[in-house]
């Protein structure tokens, strides 16, 4: 498992819906696992059936294994601005509710000031038209997302949601990041 590998990082990323934000982490160079979940709320255990009432204090996220040696926390940060709106609080397009919350679970001081930076950095630039409303909230425990949430994009590239919503978000990230493709 790579979680064991002393070289290998993790990150806790909600960006909205989880299926989005996996399928765009599966295709990054450096990336060596990518899973649905839930963070950041009360309830032990939770299911996806709590978490969509937002009642929970949970955000939909993806845990990110990676090598920092091939790529970086700010870097897998950069990626991760850039593929969602994170001036948008407590939601994402059409997906409202705390659960769908911009948020960076931090694991440690490193990550906590590299997420406070990126921001700062964001909210100087004319990137975005409003200020960046992302939570930096100090990471306690990852539940993993039922089985049929993970691959998602993958197993159901058919369904109206893989197709208008996560089919684009993909494209844009090809086409921005594409040296960093598998």
């Amino acid at each position: 498992m790579p979680s064991k590998n002393k070289s290998v990082k993790t990150a806790i990323l909600g960006g909205g819906c989880f299926w989005c934000t996996e399928a765009i982490y599966k295709r990054v160079k450096g990336i060596f696992h990518v899973e649905p979940g839930y963070s950041g709320g009360w309830l032990d255990n939770p299911s996806y059936e709590n978490v969509k009432t937002g009642q929970t204090g949970h955000a939909e996220v993806v845990k990110i294994d990676f090598n920092p040696s091939i790529i970086s926390f700010d870097e897998i940060l950069d990626i991760f601005f850039s593929t969602h709106d994170p001036t948008q609080a407590h939601r994402q397009g059409a997906d409202i509710g705390s659960q769908y919350r911009s948020v960076i679970f931090w694991r440690d001081e490193k990550q906590l000031e590299t997420a406070k930076n990126k921001i700062l950095e964001l909210n100087k630039s004319p990137l975005y038209p409003k200020p960046v409303v992302t939570s930096l909230e100090i990471f306690t425990r990852f539940w993993p997302a039922e089985a049929y949430h993970h691959n998602y994009f993958e197993n159901h590239p058919e369904i109206p949601y893989c197709r208008l919503i996560i089919n684009p978000k993909i494209q844009k990230f090809e086409k921005l990041w594409s040296f960093r493709l598998k």
